[in-house]
């Protein structure tokens, strides 16, 4: 129930903000099982993908949607609980083993559910490997396999970023459902399953028209994540020596070294900081501009 009043409150409210288009939405099984798999391109996505249908698409959620604390963790459980998500381990093992029954479970009830094969969201809009979890729940189930393709969603509210951009319009595309009955009572082969997961994601690289990139996105993430921790390292390292080479130029110039090290950052000569705004050089001042031995006529001959 709360699903359909959030649908109606929210529902009208992106149609004005964003102006959704949807296709091939006479795709999507007006009864029965079904799995709705999508690429996962932002947070947004729960919320453009079902817009246009009239039935209620139940995501296998990760688990961290539901255990945040504080304010934006408390709202976040109640919505995804409200609107019926089903929060998943994906730490694997005994984990994807549940989350795959979970999976089975909303199918024997004839819902439609939601899976993202990557497993996250794309870390830079490419489509990554699939995870063959989708291809099992396919195998086991012989329910119809319905490709959902985002577009333009992770300009919207790509990762990272907490609040919406306007003046862009999102797109779902819903593929023709497809078969994989030649594969039946083969679920239990490795390369039956990447061979169905495989199809899975070329099915949505054609819809959606992304780069596909042979790898899980999870370790793309982690490779940049990994980046960004060294990039951030040795900036923190050049700050130490800044400040290293600071202490160091004021303890052998005394008093005024700041304003010479200014003056030196602005481009101007470091002799420059020991004049007068006259050009005079602060040491001559108090003999009227002329250093000793010089004659204070230039225009007598020596």
């Amino acid at each position: 129930m709360f699903y359909w009043v959030v649908k109606a409150i929210l529902g009208p409210v992106l149609a004005v903000l964003w102006q959704p288009r949807a296709e091939g939405v006479e795709n999507v099984p007006r009864h029965g099982p079904a799995i709705m798999v999508g690429n996962h391109l932002s947070f947004s996505d729960h919320f453009f993908g079902p817009l246009p249908l009239p039935r209620k698409i139940t995501f296998l959620a990760k688990a961290e949607y539901f255990t945040g604390t504080g304010p934006k963790g408390l709202i976040s459980r109640l919505f995804f609980t409200g609107v019926g998500q089903i929060p998943i381990d994906r730490s694997g093992g005994k984990a994807s083993e549940a989350a795959l029954r979970t999976g089975l479970k909303v199918l024997k009830q004839g819902r439609l559910l939601g899976i993202y094969p990557e497993g996250t969201r794309s870390p830079d809009g490419r489509l990554y490997r699939g995870r063959t979890g989708v291809a099992r729940m396919a195998l086991e189930s012989r329910a119809p396999v319905i490709p959902m393709a985002m577009i333009n969603v992770d300009k919207i509210m790509p990762p990272g970023r907490t609040v919406p951009k306007l003046g862009i319009r999102p797109k779902v595309v819903f593929g023709k459902p497809l078969d994989f009955s030649r594969y039946y009572g083969m679920e239990k082969d490795p390369r039956v399953l990447r061979a169905v997961t495989d199809e899975i994601m070329y099915a949505l690289m054609e819809l959606s028209g992304q780069e596909y990139v042979d790898r899980y996105a999870q370790s793309v993430k982690a490779e940049l994540e990994a980046a960004a921790k060294e990039e951030k390292k040795e900036q923190h390292a050049g700050e130490k020596e800044r400040k290293r080479a600071e202490r160091a130029e004021r303890k052998k110039h005394g008093k005024g070294w700041r304003e010479r090290l200014r003056l030196r950052r602005r481009g101007r000569p470091a002799a420059e900081a020991d004049t007068d705004p006259e050009g005079v050089p602060a040491a001559d001042q108090e003999t009227g501009g002329t250093r000793s031995g010089e004659n204070e006529n230039p225009g007598t001959a020596a």
